[in-house]
């Protein structure tokens, strides 16, 4: 498994707010990096690696639901934590629909934030693992032959050797041979274990 995410990018206008956030949240042991606007947030956004953001709402020129808005138009799945004024809770509420993840109110206190963000960055991290998982399985996958997939989606599809066998036109033994190829490439020792693959791969069942 892969280390840890722990990158945070914060983007407010207020430098103040960037120093203070920076400091707790190295001190915390997370990686941020600041940025000054949403404009300057969004010309690096295809360059970034995958982190947790922290969007100040109000911001001249794009405010924070726009750069917010933008993020997800580009389908971007970064988790997203906006920063709100004080009561301001129809603009959470629209922060919500537009995909943030989590909001909270100025003013909080730090321990609040940190555990958003712990909340968050585990829920990075799970994507990450699922996304590394499925680029493994996509390339194991390639190594089938038709008939090896087509056998494949037999036994995701809950049937038995015989029920294969004639869905087919082949013989028992002969999907017996198969069903052991694509084990061994797949590296895999159960059914349930194959069973697991094709659902990660969004495999159909056999007609």
């Amino acid at each position: 498994m892969s280390k840890p995410n722990r990158r945070v990018y914060i983007v407010d206008d207020d430098s103040s707010v960037r120093r203070s956030m920076r400091f707790v949240l190295a001190a915390a042991g997370y990686e941020p990096r600041p940025f000054a606007s949403g404009e300057d947030f969004l010309e690096e956004l295809p360059h970034l690696q995958p982190g947790c953001v922290l969007l100040d709402v109000r911001m001249p020129q794009l405010n924070g639901l726009q750069v917010l808005s933008t993020v997800r138009e580009r389908g971007n799945r970064f988790p997203v934590l906006v920063i709100t004024g004080h009561g301001d809770v129809p603009t959470a509420v629209e922060a919500m629909k537009l995909g943030a993840d989590d909001f909270l109110e100025k003013p909080f206190v730090d321990d609040v934030l940190l555990r958003s963000l712990e909340t968050l960055s585990a829920r990075l991290n799970e994507d990450a693992e699922h996304d590394r998982r499925l680029a493994e399985a996509s390339e194991r996958i390639a190594l089938l032959t038709q008939r090896e997939r087509e056998v494949l989606q037999g036994l995701i599809g809950g049937y038995s050797n015989k029920e294969i066998a004639l869905k087919l036109s082949l013989s028992v033994r002969t999907v017996e041979s198969y069903r052991a190829d694509l084990m061994r490439k797949l590296e895999m020792s159960s059914v349930a274990d194959l069973v697991r693959f094709g659902i990660l791969l969004n495999l159909p069942p056999l007609d």
